[in-house]
């Protein structure tokens, strides 16, 4: 159902990246490529059986005993039609640790609908403040919640899951801090 996105795929992923994510939640073009000579992150790609078109992405860091959903996407064509489900659906059993990703908070129709669907697909909302920091370069910090599969977190587990966050996927220290 999904396999390995290599980099003759990039261009496409960059594509359906920037159409689906705000730039403050996406590296830059060369950023975002350099991810690939990065042990821990692994890009997985479902195409159309036809005509082998990228119908999704995933972007999963695997940091210990915890994975993390950096970036996932489907493509508004075959969006609806439970796509996305069966993708969260085969990560979460082929991957035998705690997953956890970002999302907004429940402020807006579209960040409230989101977290439901990622909770009907196994995940737990963590309602702990959490800042993202900036991404890359130039980017802003965001003020974002965990979802995690394996059941809510409790405080020690955030922290610890915060710093791994932190350290491994934005480069800054365990204990940053956005003020």
């Amino acid at each position: 159902m999904i396999e390995r996105l290599t980099e003759a795929d990039f261009d496409k992923m960059f594509s359906l990246m920037e159409r689906s994510f705000p730039e403050d939640e996406r590296r830059d073009y060369n950023g975002q490529r350099e991810l690939f000579a990065e042990p821990a992150y692994n890009l997985y790609a479902k195409r159309s059986p036809e005509d082998a078109a990228l119908q999704a992405f995933l972007a999963l860091w695997e940091l210990g005993d915890m994975a993390y959903i950096e970036h996932f996407a489907v493509d508004p064509d075959c969006r609806n039609g439970g796509l996305g489900g069966k993708i969260l659906q085969k990560v979460i059993e082929d991957t035998d640790m705690r997953i956890c990703l970002e999302v907004e908070p429940p402020e807006t129709e579209m960040a409230a609908r989101r977290i439901g669907f990622y909770e009907r697909n196994g995940f737990y909302y963590n309602d702990y403040f959490y800042m993202q920091p900036p991404i890359a370069e130039g980017r802003n910090a965001i003020p974002l919640r965990l979802m995690t599969t394996g059941g809510p977190l409790d405080e020690e587990e955030f922290s610890r899951m915060q710093g791994l966050l932190y350290k491994n996927v934005y480069g800054v220290p365990e204990d940053w801090s956005w003020k």
